[in-house]
């Protein structure tokens, strides 16, 4: 990632950690991957954020691309599946067992994914989608 394209993450993601509003954030994030194509966290940031947008069609678009780019990203993962629910779509299991997995194996990583999860639902209380794969995850 090129050094603008990191300050501009950083920035982007401390803006979101302050409670920016999603529709303010994604052409930060939009610009990101304009610069830097290949950066797998930033297409699951896009992702996400149109997720909290109510656009799952577009932000299933993003979440292939993050997780093309990078398979073992348990939050592109979770990001596709809850686009690919949000979207009426089906194929929601395979990338739930591979979080799944991922989490068995690493605490830091289990870690972060349940606050990202509790980050959503307070961010969009309201979000079934979201409650479902967190059921999945914990059973």
């Amino acid at each position: 990632m090129t050094e603008i394209a990191t300050t501009l993450f950083e920035e982007g993601l401390k803006r979101y950690q302050e409670g920016e509003a999603p529709e303010v954030l994604l052409p930060v994030f939009q610009d990101i991957c304009d610069r830097t194509p290949k950066n797998a966290s930033a297409w699951a940031c896009v992702a996400w954020l149109y997720l909290l947008m109510d656009k799952p069609k577009t932000a299933l678009k993003a979440a292939q691309k993050s997780v093309k780019l990078d398979a073992t990203s348990p939050q592109a993962r979770i990001n596709l599946a809850l686009a690919i629910l949000d979207s009426g779509e089906k194929g929601v299991r395979p990338h739930i067992q591979v979080v799944q997995q991922i989490m068995t194996l690493d605490a830091e990583i289990r870690k972060d994914i349940e606050e990202n999860i509790e980050d959503g639902l307070s961010r969009k209380p309201d979000w079934e989608s979201l409650k479902r794969i967190k059921s999945w995850l914990n059973s």
